[in-house]
């Protein structure tokens, strides 16, 4: 489940003073305190804060802090992104998706598909995909990275290489205008290009604030994909580099 706005927003105050206190906080947002209570259970057990006598403080470290925050950034284009997505999406197929908040989101608007095959290395696509009407869901074996859910290495390779989908949709960090779609992390990277090898129809999915950002690992260029979903027009070099591809931009 998302996190309400009142949570977000203590959050937020977790991260600029260090720590919080349950008082102040009943009376800043005029609640009782164990509504307070309840949120900051709800931050902790996210692994977003750490609970302390009175109160909540910041974690020791802010990867997960990171992720978090970037599921809040852009959250209607990333459902608009989804809702695209998904309609590309038939019943009775086979889907492959990777980490980030983008591919949460298409889980999201397939929850009313049926009879999905769904395979993926991003273990919170299986919880959101949980009692939905799908057939199979199909979580990746490997390491998993704490921070975000991502399971990622070579066993996660190896093991998407068993597999054809009929769709694979990926996410990524940064676009490049010359086409090229990036990453930070390398082993994160190398399970994308491997759902992407092992999958029938191609598709990418971005929000527009990823254009002009820079990572330096490679996922994959506009050329090799069928479809690339964002949320408005990118600039005309770049639609002219999909359309010498026959790649198809929807926004």
């Amino acid at each position: 489940m998302e996190l309400s706005s009142r949570q977000s927003t203590i959050l937020a105050l977790v991260q600029q003073q260090g720590a919080v206190e349950v008082e102040s906080l009943a009376e800043q947002y005029q609640v009782s305190v164990q509504t307070i209570r309840r949120d900051l259970n709800v931050l902790c057990a996210r692994g977003l804060v750490a609970r302390m006598h009175g109160g909540a403080r910041q974690l020791t470290s802010i990867s997960s802090l990171d992720y978090e925050q970037r599921r809040s950034l852009s959250g209607k284009q990333k459902q608009a992104i989804a809702s695209l997505a998904a309609e590309l999406i038939p019943n009775h197929c086979s889907v492959m998706l990777n980490i980030g908040t983008t591919t949460e989101q298409v889980a999201k608007s397939l929850y009313q598909h049926q009879n999905l095959v769904v395979i993926s290395n991003n273990i919170n696509v299986i919880n959101i995909l949980m009692g939905s009407q799908v057939n199979s869901l199909i979580l990746a074996g490997g390491t998993v990275r704490q921070s975000d859910g991502a399971i990622i290495g070579e066993a996660a390779v190896d093991f998407i290489a068993r597999f054809k989908a009929d769709f694979a949709i990926i996410g990524c960090s940064a676009i490049d205008e010359d086409g090229a779609f990036l990453d930070f992390d390398s082993s994160e990277v190398s399970v994308a290009k491997a759902i992407l090898d092992n999958s029938r129809t191609k598709i990418m999915v971005g929000d527009s604030g990823k254009f002009g950002k820079t990572a330096p690992y490679r996922i994959s260029h506009l050329s090799q994909l069928d479809y690339f979903i964002t949320d408005q027009k990118p600039d005309e070099k770049f639609c002219q580099i999909a359309q010498q591809a026959e790649t198809k931009i929807l926004f």
